[in-house]
């Protein structure tokens, strides 16, 4: 499945984006990353399950990524984030930082090569150039009239994990990443009003804001994790 090539409009999601190519044993990688770091965006692997907070602008922007990633299918899609603070409200016996990569389908990219493309790509004599990536907002409603997950159409599938180098890849089709992106979307429109309200504890039951990317039938078919996307209030100035 090709990504689509929809029109960008006024009304395209944008963000500040570094963009990267690098050869590595005959072949040049395209890997993007957020122009700043993520200062409110977080996650991690506990026993239980891959935790994802976000407050709302770093939602935006990790959304969005998901959406670029869409439509991206020569490109990997980095978020450095085991270096950002510390969500409140967090602290699993056994949570451990990740950085997540995105990905198309089509980039067919190996995870065991990412150690060694990373240390490329962090180099210091590393060529990058930074660069304003739009995106229609129409990307979020885009196939999405039958209310189902993209991995129920016999089409398409869910997104793959795959776990390297302290590095979870999330690998799907043109669907299944705007699903995740919408979900992202939807805890940061959902979170504010309900933080607002006093009520709201991050991290417990009954009492946050979150969704999941994956449904159970699918976890238990592919031996994946749960992923879940929580919201945060802001956490660093």
């Amino acid at each position: 499945m090709t990504a689509s090539r929809a029109p960008l409009t006024r009304d395209s999601l944008r963000l500040k984006i570094t963009v990267q190519r690098v050869r590595m044993d005959g072949t040049e990688f395209r890997v993007v990353s957020p122009a700043k770091p993520l200062k409110n965006g977080a996650f991690y692997r506990s026993r239980r399950s891959l935790d994802l907070y976000v407050d709302r602008p770093d939602g935006h922007r990790i959304g969005t990524l998901f959406l670029l990633a869409a439509r991206s299918p020569r490109t990997l899609v980095h978020l450095p984030m085991r270096t950002t603070a510390t969500a409140p409200g967090v602290g699993w016996e056994d949570e451990k930082p990740l950085d997540l990569v995105l990905a198309h389908r089509a980039v067919q990219f190996r995870p065991t090569r990412w150690k060694k493309l990373r240390e490329r790509l962090t180099a210091g004599n590393a060529p990058r150039e930074t660069r304003t990536a739009s995106v229609p907002e129409s990307d979020l409603q885009a196939g999405h009239a039958s209310g189902r997950a993209p991995w129920s159409d016999p089409d398409s599938s869910g997104l793959r994990q795959d776990e390297f180098a302290e590095t979870l890849f999330l690998t799907g089709t043109t669907p299944a990443l705007r699903e995740a992106a919408r979900q992202v979307f939807a805890v940061t429109e959902e979170g504010p009003p309900a933080a607002a309200s006093g009520l709201y504890i991050a991290g417990g039951c009954n009492y946050h804001v979150c969704r999941g990317l994956f449904t159970w039938e699918e976890l238990q078919a592919g031996g994946w994790d749960e992923l879940h996307i929580e919201f945060s209030p802001p956490w660093a100035k």
